[in-house]
């Protein structure tokens, strides 16, 4: 297919058959003007019927919540009922609206931006915040106050969270109108504060005597006149156990079976998406192709099917749109981001050992704790929780009495890959020849030789290690080192312990579908001995070879001239065998 800079403006126009809201999080524009929405309003009566009214909901970042709160915004506001056939008239809810249509004046309040440098700076950013919410929200409904303008100077008078709230709910009250209160990122201040490291900071403004504390504590106390329903997200469970005595009525659906596919798109959802956005290629491949690498979230065990994070496919499809073809990049530089930072969470040996363990077997067992406090975060248990909270890890099934959790998919995988190769380059002062690598990359590629790139390996990569660091090495962690810098290379997606008829390939090499023209893919059979096995090496040869035959001749992989075949021995660090 042409590239995009080849395409006339009215072949770009044809190809985009519809616009795609990449980055959109309002839900009034997103449907004003054309954008594609893919239909979530059977949730709102969903959230209705349950007993609670205070609702509590987190998902990864980027995930559609934002476009999620504001579809409730629109649909509970009062002063969009006349707006309310135009926005919803073709949805499921708007086909079947409940009682609570358009009955509310709503409170919207993102926690996002703070700025946390200090307790001071925080507390006066908060307020601020807070305060700019309160008087959008008197402007919105001045029909129901009094002397709007008077209410607004009596609000910037106050200078304590709980003080701000209570005034517009005193206020409220008198009117006789009932809010919903909708709060976005509310721990987003928190994550940073824990980014920093800083425990007593985050312990001063949240418990005790802290102003977050005394917020919640004010919309708990607001529950019992005008806010009759609220809707509280974000990323992470980590204030909640810290707020519980000054919040505790809210219900935690996260891990609730019923509103498992709430965000995120469906596989079937994605089908609607590639049929509307006129994506011309071959169905079956692109859906095991956007399968591989967005693919897999599970929130709850007995999810009835996996979702892809929204912006993931969103970015694809607009790129698509815009290119005629594949992504050059496969991860959102967004998202990357956001899931990038690995590196904070690891305070301890005990976490850094459990993330290692984790990336080299690609799940790990354990139970999702469903909130926690700060002092326990970095336990196993707590920790394990948060990188699925993060959407680093995700359900796999139960496992017995817990459940095992693996990592989602190609994405994410990169991405830790990508986290152990900063962390050699920090470790060790490894500065890669970037070009040295690439060519022997390709050579393997499109020469069909592995022995450049596997040399370029030992030499650069795994002599700097320290022989304190080869007491625990093993196969895996020299299979981890390998991805992390053949993803770089943009010519293959690393595939571990590939299932076949005749057993697990430790590597296979699949081409990457954005440079078709690649020549080889790789069945590797990977083995490691320590320096002092060395002896071992002619046994170990033969054992390999063996495996290799038999991979080579399963379903799909035999007689097949594209497909070559390596032996790769690591001896200690200092020595590469390569038969290939």
């Amino acid at each position: 297919m042409k590239d995009t800079n080849a395409l006339t403006w009215k072949e770009w126009e044809c190809m985009n058959k519809i616009k795609l809201p990449y980055g959109i999080s309002d839900f009034k524009s997103l449907r004003e003007q054309g954008y594609l929405y893919v239909d979530k309003t059977p949730y709102i009566e969903k959230l209705e019927s349950f007993n609670s009214k205070y609702l509590f909901f987190i998902r990864p970042r980027r995930f559609g919540k934002s476009l999620f709160l504001s579809t409730l915004q629109h649909y509970y506001d009062r002063n969009e009922k006349d707006n309310f056939a135009a926005l919803f008239g073709d949805l499921h809810i708007g086909r079947q609206p409940t009682r609570l249509q358009n009955s509310y004046c709503v409170l919207e309040l993102d926690f996002s931006g703070l700025n946390t440098g200090s307790r001071q700076e925080l507390l006066a950013s908060f307020n601020l915040k807070l305060k700019d919410s309160v008087c959008a929200f008197i402007d919105k409904y001045a029909e129901f106050f009094e002397v709007p303008f008077s209410l607004k100077e009596e609000l910037n008078r106050r200078n304590d969270a709980g003080a701000i709230l209570n005034l517009i709910i005193h206020e409220l009250q008198k009117t006789g109108q009932k809010m919903y209160l909708i709060i976005d990122e509310y721990d987003h201040f928190a994550n940073d504060i824990i980014a920093m490291g800083d425990g007593q900071f985050y312990k001063d403004v949240v418990r005790a005597a802290g102003f977050v504390r005394d917020f919640y504590e004010a919309v708990k106390i607001g529950t019992k006149s005008v806010i009759d329903r609220i809707f509280i997200t974000g990323v992470s469970p980590i204030m909640l156990d810290d707020l519980t005595s000054g919040f505790n009525i809210s219900t935690n659906l996260t891990m609730n079976v019923l509103v498992n596919e709430m965000l995120g798109f469906t596989e079937s959802e994605v089908g609607v998406i590639i049929e509307q956005a006129g994506i011309d290629m071959n169905r079956e491949a692109l859906m095991d192709d956007l399968r591989k690498s967005y693919n897999g979230y599970l929130f709850n065990e007995e999810g009835r099917s996996r979702v892809y994070n929204p912006d993931m496919i969103l970015y694809f499809f607009n790129e698509w749109q815009m290119r005629g073809k594949y992504p050059r990049k496969l991860i959102d530089e967004n998202v990357k981001t956001d899931y990038g930072r690995i590196r904070r969470l690891i305070t301890n040996e005990s976490s850094r050992e459990m993330l290692d363990e984790i990336i080299h077997n690609e799940q790990i067992t354990a139970d999702i704790v469903p909130k926690f406090s700060f002092d326990r975060m970095y336990d196993e248990q707590y920790f394990v929780s948060l990188l699925f909270y993060m959407g680093l890890l995700t359900i796999d099934r139960a496992e017995k009495t817990r459940l095992l959790l693996k990592i989602p998919n190609f994405v994410i995988k990169v991405i830790f890959w990508e986290h152990i190769e900063q962390e050699l380059r920090r470790e060790y002062r490894i500065q890669p020849n970037l070009e040295e690598m690439r060519k022997s990359i390709e050579q393997m590629a499109f020469e069909g030789t592995i022995t450049p790139f596997i040399q370029y390996v030992s030499e650069e990569v795994l002599k700097p290690l320290s022989n304190r660091d080869l007491q625990r090495f093993s196969e895996k962690h020299i299979k981890v080192i390998l991805f992390a810098y053949l993803t770089g290379s943009r010519a293959y997606r690393p595939c571990s312990e590939r299932e076949t008829e005749n057993g697990y390939i430790d590597i296979f090499l699949e081409k990457d579908p954005r440079i078709p023209d690649i020549q080889y893919e790789w069945i590797i059979e990977l083995k490691y001995l320590k320096k002092s096995d060395a002896d071992k090496l002619a046994e170990t040869k033969t054992e390999g070879l063996a495996q290799l035959k038999r991979y080579a001749e399963s379903r799909g992989l035999a007689n097949r001239s594209d497909v070559k075949q390596a032996l790769v021995i690591f001896i200690g660090k200092g020595e590469a065998v390569v038969v290939e």
